[in-house]
């Protein structure tokens, strides 16, 4: 997921781009303004949360802002649509040079037995285009996921069966509770018949939704392949570790 470096970098593009900063520390930069915090945890205890968006930069910034609710396919791809579940102003704001301003964004409906999960995009409505050469300006756009919380919190999640087939493994990780977690990595070690680690890689991860399960690829080298016994997975996330682990047949090393 690219981003610039600064936001001179980004006003030299040549063709207008939309920047994605989804996963970010507790305060999101990008060019010279910036989003705090940078996700909101809801429910019925905190039914409403509030975001600053401060311009750093001497020009004049404005931002659009639209709801969306977040879900993943079968294949844990985010999905996005339009949604009036979660209530928040202004949805346009304009900020002066060094200005800070305050966004304040609620639920309308609290979450019961499952978590909801929403983004709240924050873009930046580029300026007008340079009169030299073929710059353009660029919009950035920040999506704060909004977590809202179920009565009750079951994190609970497995790494499902391993297959391999011609070198290519597959690790699935499976979302079993009723709220998301993080997949910060997935450690892949293989060892072979004395127990010594002969392969190693890690894969890396990102949230998983309740009740969703997402595939993680692999190939492992054919020379290194034959010689395994077995392949063990561990995985890590923000909530619990999970563990997996496949007994390899030659068969499947080869085509």
């Amino acid at each position: 997921m690219k981003r610039p470096e600064d936001g001179r970098s980004a006003r030299r593009c040549s063709a207008p781009a939309f920047l994605f900063l989804l996963l970010l520390p507790v305060a999101a930069r990008a060019g010279d303004w910036r989003v705090s915090p940078i996700r909101l945890d809801l429910g019925r205890d905190a039914k409403s949360g509030a975001v600053s968006v401060a311009n750093d930069s001497d020009d004049r910034l404005q931002v659009q802002m639209k709801a969306f609710e977040w879900t993943q396919d079968a294949e844990g791809k985010d999905r996005y649509e339009e949604t009036g579940e979660i209530l928040f102003f202004p949805r346009l704001m304009i900020l002066e040079r060094k200005e800070e301003k305050i966004l304040r964004a609620g639920i309308r409906v609290p979450a019961v037995a499952k978590e909801k999960t929403f983004r709240l995009f924050i873009e930046e409505i580029p300026g007008p285009r340079k009169a030299e050469g073929v710059n353009v300006a660029v919009a950035i756009r920040f999506g704060v996921p909004i977590f809202v919380k179920p009565l009750k919190e079951e994190a609970r999640g497995e790494v499902g069966a391993m297959t391999m087939s011609a070198g290519a493994l597959l690790v699935p990780v499976n979302n079993t509770g009723n709220v998301h977690f993080i997949v910060q990595s997935v450690l892949v070690r293989g060892r072979n018949g004395a127990g010594e680690e002969i392969f190693s890689r890690e894969l890396s991860g990102w949230y998983l939704l309740s009740g969703v399960s997402r595939g993680y690829p692999t190939t492992v080298p054919p020379g290194t392949c034959g010689d395994m016994a077995v392949i063990e997975a561990e995985v890590k996330t923000d909530k619990l570790p999970l563990h997996g682990r496949l007994v390899v047949d030659r068969s499947m090393c080869g085509p």
